[in-house]
């Protein structure tokens, strides 16, 4: 019922009267929700994981440290929303969901009997307060880079949105706060210098890479040889965080370890699809530069076949000719496709994208799924082909608020299995 009062209300009121009080609603909502569900947060150990890239994967990687020490937990997140046993996706297309969905969860979660919550938090879900009345106990700072500039209004407004999670974590009246932070990533001391008990760093100079394939990693760590089961120094350091905070919680190493070892897949994030084929095929979210050059880059000796586009809807639009421009410099096939279009002209999002292709020549295919479809018929044995930009995206978003039901690993397994039924 309450729901349907704010959503009329929301569309009663012009719309620049809503823009000037958005804040103010935003906060209003953040303080009714914290008082409805009788602040969940005070009852439970809550870890918040911000950063640009890493969080799903960083969030997945603590949630599997802490089942191995045998915690229960629940996970807030992109990709899912978990309470004990029970998972189900994140079909939102938001990290940090509105309309008190965060102290609902929270609140569920106490009442499962979870002792950790682990909430992947945004600089959007900062600037619109669904953060606010979240009593944090530990913070992981994952990297900064530009994104969601066009939102945000500049690079230092964005970082400021982020920061506002660390002064959250510094009112938290939680006994011992800890932040801890990849201080590898430049922006890292703005998130370690504030008045709480604990500031951690963690960096890839803590630990010395044993191997490195394009399937996993194998490192040292408090003398225990450690097996990642996902490729890529990003996710080397995804998984120091969370053995970063095992460690400072005083948990068992040797258990943190078997949870680091049993996570052999993160949907959407460097998503394996097998269907008994010869060639590697990779669904990945990566959709700002820097996260596509370091998903390029694990793959170094492979042809690589690149299926990519941009999101619409006013969103970063600096970075389209830019993404085209690292496929171009990496991949020897590039497909340049359809994303998330919202109410702009999709075949100009993806002529934008293509205008940083200047070594090849790109194939335009507006539709995804032929475009996935193409890609998979130009690949050979020992080729990855990169599908990237939507991870587990539920829906291809178009104008006027429409939406088409999808998935790129589910795509990519039914185009491969067609593939090779007629092989």
């Amino acid at each position: 019922m309450l729901e349907r009062i704010l959503r009329t209300i929301e569309k009663l009121t012009p719309k620049k009267l809503y823009r000037f009080l958005q804040p103010v609603y935003h906060f209003l909502l953040a303080c009714t929700g914290t008082i409805i569900y009788r602040h969940p947060s005070r009852h439970i150990y809550v870890i918040g994981i911000t950063g640009t890239k890493g969080k799903s994967s960083t969030t997945e990687f603590v949630n599997a440290v802490l089942e191995a020490c045998g915690k229960k937990t629940a996970v807030l997140s992109t990709i899912r929303f978990k309470v004990g046993a029970e998972s189900r996706p994140n079909k939102y297309k938001m990290t940090m969901p509105g309309r008190f969905f965060t102290q609902s969860f929270l609140r569920q979660a106490v009442d499962a009997g979870c002792e950790y919550a682990i909430i992947e938090m945004t600089s959007e879900g900062a600037r619109f307060f669904r953060h606010f009345g979240v009593s944090m106990d530990a913070l992981i700072f994952t990297n900064l880079s530009p994104e969601h500039i066009e939102s945000h209004g500049s690079f230092e407004n964005y970082k400021r949105a982020k920061l506002r999670l660390v002064h959250n974590l510094a009112r938290s009246r939680k006994p011992v706060r800890m932040c801890i932070a990849n201080i590898d990533n430049e922006h890292a001391p703005s998130f370690l210098i504030h008045d709480i008990e604990k500031n951690i760093g963690y960096s890839l100079s803590h630990t010395h890479i044993l191997s490195e394939t394009p399937t996993s990693s194998t490192i040292k760590w408090h003398d225990m040889d450690i097996a990642i089961p996902l490729p890529g120094k990003f996710n080397i350091s995804n998984a120091l965080a969370a053995l970063t905070l095992a460690h400072e919680l005083g948990l068992s190493t040797e258990q943190a370890k078997q949870g680091i070892e049993s996570l052999s897949l993160i949907r959407g994030r460097v998503e394996r699809v097998d269907a008994r084929q010869d060639f590697s095929v990779i669904v990945d979210y990566a959709h700002t530069d820097d996260s596509l050059r370091k998903l390029y880059e694990t793959f170094p000796t492979s042809r690589k076949i690149a299926v990519l586009g941009s999101t619409g809807g006013g969103r970063d639009s600096w970075k389209r000719p830019v993404l085209g421009k690292i496929a171009d410099e990496y991949c020897d096939e590039i497909i340049i496709t359809n994303e998330d279009p919202y109410d702009e002209d999709p075949m100009k999002i993806i002529e934008e994208v293509a205008k940083g292709v200047t070594t090849h020549t790109p194939t335009i295919i507006l539709d995804r799924r032929e475009a996935i479809a193409h890609a998979l018929s130009l690949a050979r044995t020992g080729d990855t082909v990169l599908i990237t930009g939507k991870g587990t995206d539920p829906y291809i978003m178009g104008p006027h608020g429409t939406k088409e039901v999808w998935d790129d690993a589910t795509v990519a397994k039914e185009e491969l299995e067609k593939t090779l039924k007629i092989q």
